[in-house]
């Protein structure tokens, strides 16, 4: 169990690692807030896959949120595991709510309040606690029902007229949806939370799967095994062209471009074929870690096995260096202070900032800021078993 649990801690850790990344070109890229890095009429290949690759985190970190909740299962009972999952669920979301948004703007009026990842694992858990009486197999029906066939409401929002409204969009397409709440609030809908829900609820039954295998070698080539059959999957749909992503693939100027047509599918919501390619990609690095161990991937676990925290604090950081930079350009108080735009994030000019090579240099210096006090962390929680509260962070 030591084995696997360290397995799982350091495919987290590689995914929490990889998302500071994405975050880091948010906040000091030239063009993060003036254009799609996937756009491929503009982008370059360094920028597209530098983007492209953190696509790997969110569902990998959602699945395994799932995983590690029927781990607990072998040690909780139903009734503890579904009133711990409600309480941790609701405090994720007060969490997305109060302090990621606060993060992500430094804004004090929280003129824009932000629903992303940590409020959708936080609703997915709240769910799946009120599911966990249901017998696995029934877990396992709903949640492959909505990962399976959620693009088949995409077919309804292509009907001539369609008008999607709050609830369309909190529950299942989102992408960057802002509902005003007065003239200068509003909650910007990223991650509509169910085809996530989806996901957990899979990661959950995955973990039985996981934990049948007490052997490593077996359970690796079944763990790959069921990555190659996900990116089969994925090949095989993005190949038809007719179902599993809204927006199909087409041929471009030259191979290369065509290539990437091919592999840039929708993450907001996460589709069939996003979550098919991710997961299964994700499988397939979860089978090779699990035999590999030096000082690298120590490091990265050491960011797994605190990932609340490190999300956290990774947030304030990049963007308090970001602040730094933004001061250090010569830029006043006056001008961070965005109080007559909608644009919610202080300190931060739009179409101002730098190109990857310093991108990908305060990336690292990040990780390497952040590693002790995640060590730190992690000894103290691991010393102090007895406080319940550590459990929710």
């Amino acid at each position: 169990m030591k084995d696997r649990i360290e397995s799982i801690d350091l495919l987290r850790g590689l995914a929490m690692a990889i998302m500071a990344l994405d975050h880091v070109r948010d906040y000091f890229h030239l063009t993060a807030n003036t254009d799609d890095p996937l756009n491929l009429n503009t982008t370059t290949m360094a920028l597209f896959f530098t983007r492209w690759i953190t696509h790997f985190c969110a569902p990998v970190f959602v699945f395994l949120s799932g995983t590690s909740i029927y781990l607990q299962s072998l040690r909780k009972t139903k009734k503890e595991l579904s009133l711990f999952l409600i309480k941790r669920g609701l405090w994720l979301i007060f969490l997305e709510v109060v302090v990621v948004s606060f993060g992500w703007s430094f804004n004090p009026a929280y003129h824009g309040i932000f629903l992303q990842v940590i409020w959708a694992i936080g609703i997915s858990m709240v769910v799946l606690g009120l599911l966990i009486n249901l017998p696995f197999n029934a877990i396992l029906a709903i949640g492959a029902l909505i990962v399976l066939g959620h693009n088949g409401l995409d077919y309804l929002e292509s009907a001539e007229g369609f008008q999607a409204g709050f609830f369309w969009n909190l529950f299942h397409h989102g992408f960057f949806t802002p509902y005003f709440l007065d003239g200068d609030h509003y909650v910007l809908i990223i991650y509509a939370f169910v085809p996530w829900t989806g996901l957990m609820m899979l990661g959950y039954c995955f973990g039985k799967y996981f934990s049948s295998f007490p052997e490593p070698s077996i359970r690796r080539k079944k763990i790959f095994g069921m990555g190659i059959l996900l990116i089969g999957l994925f090949v095989l749909l993005r190949g038809i062209n007719q179902y599993g992503d809204p927006h199909a693939w087409a041929y471009q100027s030259d191979g290369i471009k065509s290539f990437l047509s091919f592999i840039n599918v929708n993450k907001y919501p996460p589709s069939l074929m996003f979550m098919s390619l991710m997961i299964g990609l994700g499988m397939m690095v979860l089978a090779w870690v699990e035999s590999v161990k030096n000082i690298f991937t120590d490091f990265l676990k050491t960011f797994g096995r605190v990932s609340l925290f490190y999300y956290l604090v990774h947030i304030y950081l990049i963007h308090l260096l970001s602040t730094i930079s933004f001061f250090m350009r010569g830029h006043t108080f006056a001008e961070g202070y965005h109080k007559e735009s909608h644009f919610p994030f202080y300190f931060l000019v739009q179409g101002e900032g730098y190109g990857l090579p310093v991108v990908y240099g305060v990336w690292i210096l990040v990780l390497i800021l952040l590693y002790p006090l995640c060590k730190w962390y992690d000894r103290y929680k691991t010393a102090h078993k007895e406080k319940w509260w550590l459990s929710y962070l």
